[in-house]
C-alpha cells in the first residue's frame, strides 16, 4: 500500500500496519457522541479561566485586596487542580473513567456554590480549592476517555475535543463577565462564579444517561463481553472493533484467541498498581514517552498562554484601552478566536499530523509574543498610545491564542495517546500535575513579573521559552497520526529518532530508485 502509509512509516522509521485515513471512513456517530460528552467536562476548567479574568477585577474592588492576593486567587486553582489530577489517575483505574467524570462534576458543583456565596476572601479561596480538585479530575479524565473510545481513523480529531470545549468554556466565561458587569459589584462577580454550577449538573446528567464505560478500562477489569459491545458501537467497522479488542487484550496479557465474556485479571493490572515501578525504572520507550508527554504539558503552559488569557483585560489596559466595556469586549474576541481556531485543529490533526501542527503553533506564538512585547515596550517607554499600537497589541494577542489553539493547546489532551494502556491514566496524571503546577506558577507570577522586568520583557521571556519548546519538539517528538493506539509505543525508544529517520529515508529512497 502506497501513499499515506509509506509516508507515516518513513516518518517513524518503523514499518507496521496503519489504519486508513479518515477520508476513507464514515464518521462513527456514537464515538463522536461519547467524545463530546466526555469533553464537556473541560468546559468547567475553561469557564473558570475565562470568568476569573473579569471577575477578579470586581472581587478586588469589593474585598479591597492587593494585587498579590489577586494573583493568588486567580492562579491557585491550578495548584489545587494538581491534587485532583494526582488522585484522578488512580481513581479512574480503580473505579472507571465514567465514575471519575461524574465525580469531577460533583466537586465543581460544590465549589461553584461556595464561590458564589463567599462572604470574604477566605471562604472564596475554600471554594476555589474544591472547584480546583474537580477541575484536576476533569482535565485528566476527559483526555484519557476520549483517546480510549476513539477509532484510530480520527482519534486526533476526537482527542482534541476537550480543548474545543475548554475554549468554549473560556468564551462562556468572557460572555458571563460582560453580561453581569452591569450588576452591583457585590452581586456581579457572585453571579459570574456561581452560575458555573449549571454545566456541572448538565455534565453529570449526560454521563449517567448516555455515556458507556471506556472499553479499554473494561478489558483491564476482565469484562471482555462489555468491552466488545462498546467497541462495536465506537469503531468504523465490525472488523476494526474485533482487531481493536484483540490488540487491547494482548496489551493487557490476555490471549487474543480468548472468547470468554469475563476473565480474571491480576490486581496490578485491574487496579493500576505497580505502575509507578515502571515509571521509576522505565524501558527506553517509556522513558521517551514520559519526556515527550511531560514536555507537551510543560511548554504548553510555560509559553505564557495563561498570562494572555487570564490577564487579557490588564494587557489591553496597558496597550491603551481604558474603557471597561471595551476591555471586556476585546477579551470576548480572544475567546471567539480561541474557539474558532481549535475547530481548525480538530480537522487538521488527522490530516496534517500532530508534529507539523505543534511546530507551526509554537513558531506562530514566538512571532506574536515577540511582536506583542515590542508593541507594549514602545507604549510603556514613549507613553505613546496611537491607534496603530493598540491595534498591533490586540492583534498580536489574538494571533497568539490562534496559533496556540491550532497545535500545542489541544496536544496536551491528545498526548494521552502516547502512553501504553496500563500506564495511560497515571501517566496522564503525571503530565497534568506538571501542566497545573506550571500553569499556577505562570498565573500567580505574571503581575509581579511584569513589574520586575516590564510587561514587554515578560512576553519576551515567554517567547524565549517557546523557542526552546520548538527545538525540543523538533528533536524528540515523532508523528503518531494514523497508528492504532496499541502500536503508538513502538514509535518511541530513541530520543534522537529524528536523525535516525533521515538515514532511513535515504535508504528507502535508494531502494525505491533501484526498484524503479
Amino acid at each position: 500500500m502506497g501513499g499515506q502509509n509509506d509516508d507515516v512509516s518513513a516518518t517513524s522509521g518503523i514499518n507496521f500496519p496503519l489504519i486508513e485515513s479518515v477520508d476513507k471512513h464514515k464518521t462513527n456517530k456514537f464515538s463522536f457522541v461519547c467524545a463530546t460528552i466526555a469533553s464537556m467536562s473541560s468546559v468547567l476548567l475553561g469557564y473558570d479561566i475565562g470568568v476569573m479574568s473579569g471577575a477578579a477585577i470586581y472581587i478586588q474592588e469589593d474585598f479591597k485586596i492587593s494585587d498579590v492576593k489577586v494573583e493568588i486567587l486567580v492562579g491557585i486553582i491550578s495548584l489545587y487542580a494538581t491534587i485532583g489530577a494526582t488522585a484522578a489517575g488512580r481513581t479512574s483505574d480503580l473505579f472507571g473513567r465514567r465514575y471519575t467524570m461524574g465525580l469531577s462534576g460533583g466537586f465543581f458543583f460544590v465549589g461553584a456554590i461556595l464561590m458564589g456565596f463567599a462572604p470574604n476572601y477566605g471562604l472564596l479561596m475554600a471554594g476555589r480549592f474544591v472547584a480546583g480538585i474537580g477541575i484536576g479530575y476533569s482535565s485528566l479524565i476527559a483526555s484519557v476517555y476520549t483517546t480510549e473510545v476513539s477509532p484510530a481513523s480520527f482519534r486526533g480529531c476526537l482527542s482534541s475535543f476537550p480543548e474545543v470545549f475548554l475554549n468554549f468554556g473560556i468564551l462562556l466565561g468572557y460572555i458571563s463577565n460582560y453580561a453581569f458587569s452591569k450588576l452591583p459589584i457585590q452581586l456581579g462577580w457572585r453571579f459570574m462564579l456561581g452560575i458555573g454550577l449549571v454545566p456541572s449538573v448538565f455534565l453529570a446528567a449526560l454521563v449517567i444517561l448516555v455515556m458507556p464505560e471506556s472499553p479499554r478500562w473494561l478489558v483491564m477489569q476482565g469484562r471482555l463481553g462489555e468491552a466488545k459491545q462498546v467497541l462495536i458501537r465506537t469503531s468504523d467497522s465490525i472488523e476494526e472493533s474485533l482487531q481493536r479488542l484483540d490488540d487491547i487484550k494482548t496489551s493487557v496479557g490476555i490471549p487474543a484467541s480468548c472468547e470468554d465474556d469475563v476473565v480474571e485479571i491480576p490486581k496490578q493490572i485491574s487496579h493500576g498498581s505497580g505502575v509507578w515501578k515502571e515509571f521509576l525504572h522505565p524501558t527506553p520507550a517509556v522513558r521517551h514517552i514520559l519526556i515527550a508527554a511531560v514536555g507537551v504539558h510543560f511548554f504548553q503552559e510555560a509559553s505564557g498562554t495563561n498570562a494572555v488569557v487570564l490577564y487579557s483585560p490588564r494587557i489591553f489596559e496597558k496597550a491603551g484601552i481604558s474603557s471597561s466595556d471595551q476591555k471586556l469586549l476585546a477579551t470576548v474576541a480572544v475567546g471567539v478566536v480561541k474557539t474558532a481556531f481549535i475547530l481548525v485543529a480538530t480537522i487538521l490533526f488527522d490530516r496534517v499530523g500532530r508534529r507539523p501542527l505543534i511546530l507551526m503553533s509554537l513558531g506562530g506564538m514566538i512571532v506574536s509574543l515577540i511582536t506583542l512585547g515590542v508593541g507594549l515596550t514602545i507604549i510603556e517607554r514613549s507613553k505613546e498610545e496611537g491607534t496603530w499600537l493598540v491595534g498591533l497589541c490586540v492583534s498580536m494577542v489574538l494571533m497568539d491564542v490562534a496559533f496556540f489553539s491550532m497545535g500545542i493547546g489541544p496536544m496536551s489532551y491528545v498526548s494521552s495517546e502516547l502512553f501504553p494502556l496500563k500506564l495511560r491514566a497515571q501517566g496522564m496524571s503525571m503530565g497534568m500535575v506538571v501542566n497545573n503546577v506550571t500553569s499556577g506558577i505562570v498565573s500567580m507570577t505574571f503581575l509581579s513579573l511584569y513589574r520586575a522586568i516590564t510587561i514587554g520583557g515578560a512576553f519576551f521571556l515567554y517567547a524565549a521559552i517557546a523557542m526552546v519548546g520548538w527545538v525540543f519538539f523538533y528533536v524528540t517528538f515523532p508523528e503518531t497520526r494514523g497508528h492504532n493506539l496499541e502500536h503508538v509505543e513502538r514509535l518511541f525508544g530513541n530520543l534522537l529518532w529524528k536523525f535516525s529517520v533521515k538515514k532511513n529515508d535515504t535508504l528507502d529512497d535508494d531502494e525505491n530508485s533501484e526498484n524503479a
